[in-house]
């Protein structure tokens, strides 16, 4: 049983995912079509509210998923190198005065990758993978089929339907009026990927799906039924007020889809015939991740409840502060020396994403390859190389702390004036 429990763990982890960053991610590839900078400025701001708690549903999920997925190790580690460029696009975004493109384009392919890459795991996992007695035993390529790519490309879909909705409910002006135009065509973009990778799961599934079965036939069909019902009151929601009603129909409809999809399939995880039983971990292991990923989902749901709490409402870019600064502010800004501006002090756009994303790679190269390390292993890295990794992210992390210091970034005094 207590294999089931973990399924069932898993499971809300990734439906709270698909449900919570599917459109933070859709958002994120709506921007690459946009030719407004103040359009994008504000799906930046308004992603920079919530996207590390909808992320957190990953790590739960990640936990549990990631030493049970041998297949599929490069478009994992393409998904992660993407989320870890989007946070640091978003956050990099938000602190610019103004809008930033370089980190703007970071933003939109990164949200473009995940999203891909997300959509070729899953349907790998749906074609099945070469195993025998519950090891793998393809090559790395075996990920990479037909299926999986109409996967990828229909997730897609889903996620920029997912977008759209949201910002319907959460923008006003040109952003509202344009999710309200877009959100109809997605949709029916969305269904049309729906049937043709719902007939498709019949020839690429090397299991035999059991229709046959009433209460497994009963279920999948009452779950088609809700989805259905739901598209048509997001087809009617798109456009008109109340401006929340897309969204939340589109989320049940998302839920309704999963449960779809696990009456197909449940309870075999790899077709064609690797079950929920059989890829089970030891009961020790089970216990674990049971008490350990159980309890910290009450704390991260409570996380996005509050951080939807605060940021309720609809998003509204700050005004500019213009006001005239009176004599002590000019006395005060007399004796201190004038901070750069961001553009200055940063220098040429290129050099600052070079210098960015060398710093990034760097850190990941070093929590990704010193498990060869201290594993014993030692093939990609030496324990030199991790040294020299280490001191060089270091370096430049201070060299960059210095040069903002300098450019007055830090005095916060001065920036809240």
């Amino acid at each position: 049983m207590l294999e089931y429990a973990s399924y069932a763990l898993v499971l809300l982890a990734l439906g709270a995912y698909l449900l919570l960053d599917g459109y933070d991610l859709g958002i994120g590839i709506l921007s690459l079509f946009d030719r407004s900078d103040q359009r994008r400025k504000e799906y930046n701001e308004l992603i920079a509210t919530a996207w590390d708690a909808n992320e957190s549903w990953l790590i739960l999920a990640g936990v549990a998923l990631w030493a049970g997925l041998p297949g599929v190790y490069l478009p994992l580690i393409g998904m992660l190198l993407a989320i870890v460029l989007r946070g640091t696009a978003i956050e990099l975004q938000s602190a610019a005065s103004g809008y930033r493109r370089g980190w703007g384009l970071v933003f939109g392919i990164s949200s473009l990758v995940a999203t891909l890459c997300q959509g070729l795991v899953a349907g790998a996992m749906l074609s099945g993978l070469p195993h025998r007695d519950g090891v793998f035993t393809g090559g790395s390529w075996d990920w990479l089929t037909p299926y999986s790519v109409l996967c990828a490309l229909g997730l897609a879909a889903v996620h920029l339907l997912a977008g759209a909705a949201w910002l319907q409910d959460k923008t006003t002006g040109t952003a509202h009026d344009r999710a309200g135009r877009v959100g109809r065509p997605l949709l029916v973009g969305v269904a049309v990927a729906s049937v043709v990778l719902g007939f498709g799961l019949r020839l690429a599934d090397p299991q035999h799906l059991r229709f046959d079965q009433p209460l497994r036939a009963a279920l999948f069909g009452l779950a088609v039924a809700v989805t259905v019902v739901c598209g048509a009151i997001a087809w009617y929601g798109f456009g008109r007020r109340p401006d929340w009603r897309p969204f939340a129909a589109v989320a049940g409809a998302e839920a309704a889809g999963l449960l779809a999809l696990v009456a197909v399939t449940a309870p075999v995880v790899v077709p064609p015939d690797l079950t929920v039983h059989a890829a089970a971990g030891p009961h020790g292991s089970q216990l674990f991740l049971l008490i350990g990923v159980g309890g910290c989902m009450p704390v991260v749901l409570a996380y996005n409840v509050y951080a939807w709490w605060v940021f309720r409402g609809k998003f509204a870019q700050p005004p500019a502060h213009t006001d005239a600064a009176g004599p002590s502010d000019t006395s005060a800004a007399a004796e201190r020396p004038a901070a750069a501006s961001p553009t200055a002090g940063d220098g040429p756009w290129a050099a600052v994403v070079a210098r960015r994303v060398l710093l990034t790679l760097l850190a990941v190269a070093v929590a990704a390859l010193s498990q060869d390390v201290f594993g014993g292993v030692r093939v990609w890295i030496a324990p030199a190389g991790v040294a020299v990794c280490c001191v060089t992210a270091l370096a430049v992390w201070i060299r960059s702390d210095r040069r903002s210091a300098a450019a007055g970034e830090f005095d916060l005094r001065a920036a809240e004036k």
